[in-house]
């Protein structure tokens, strides 16, 4: 199945894919208007200054759900699906270090783990299509670009780190708009965090990802950053805990939630 007829399924339907391992690539544009989830999973013993962290981080790190420790099974934006197989791939760090890409992680889950499912830019998406903005990435199959900043996000605890942004490239005439339509979803990061030259946020080149893919730049395009959940792996390798599972760039948690249930009016 390509992603032209994935586009076509229900949320529900495309986590049962992905739990039997008939669907491991990127989810960008899949079930368009329903939001989709960045996730970051720690020992119960780092849950409270990982919560206080993202408290503080709202734009990198908008919390969506929490699990109870040790119990994988979603019961707000998605009730009964299972963090432990309905991802397409997973990045499992130690110590601060990626170790592994996996496509479930049923061996690896323990019973003090807490997960955090964190707004994603990709929630927005479809917003940004019906206002009559091109997505490069969308048209191309493509992950969106991902890239570390200089930006220091507040500390927490033993977590603190760099921000980490998504880039998608906006004709210049389109990028007032596609601020107003991104600031009505606070949940999901909402309005940009830059807009213009990467280099003052710390990006000496756009070509050079730190995830996803490299992105195809129009002649009149202007580079728009917005704050992404990919921060809490950045954090990981440096706070370096004894475990952290997150999802791999791209590869979202797709929720039962309408897009605008997140919207603000």
């Amino acid at each position: 199945m390509d992603k032209e007829q994935m586009k076509g399924l229900s949320p529900r339907q495309i986590r049962k894919l992905i739990r039997e391992g008939k669907w491991d690539r990127d989810t960008s544009g899949l079930a368009p208007g329903y939001a989709q989830a960045n996730l970051a999973i720690i020992p119960q013993d780092l849950s409270f200054d990982f919560l206080l962290f993202c408290q503080r981080n709202p734009k990198p790190c908008p919390v969506l759900e929490v699990t109870e420790p040790g119990d994988p099974i979603l019961r707000k934006i998605a009730k009964g699906a299972d963090i432990r197989t309905d991802i397409p791939r997973y990045r499992i760090y130690q110590k601060g270090k990626y170790v592994a890409e996996v496509k479930d992680i049923r061996k690896h889950w323990r019973k003090d783990l807490v997960a955090f499912l964190i707004g994603c830019s990709y929630t927005f998406e479809a917003a940004l299509l019906n206002a009559g903005i091109p997505l490069r990435h969308i048209q191309d199959g493509s992950a969106v670009a991902v890239y570390i900043t200089n930006i220091a996000c507040a500390p927490a605890g033993i977590f603190s780190g760099p921000m980490v942004v998504s880039m998608r490239p906006i004709p210049q005439e389109m990028v007032v708009r596609a601020v107003q339509v991104t600031s009505r979803f606070p949940a999901t990061h909402g309005a940009p965090i830059h807009i213009g030259d990467p280099k003052k946020i710390g990006i000496p080149d756009l070509k050079k990802v730190n995830w996803g893919d490299r992105p195809r730049i129009e002649k009149g395009d202007v580079p728009v950053f917005w704050a992404c959940g990919v921060t809490p792996q950045a954090v990981a390798m440096e706070a370096k805990p004894e475990l952290m599972i997150t999802h791999s760039a791209g590869h979202m948690f797709i929720s039962d939630v309408r897009d605008e249930e997140l919207a603000a009016l």
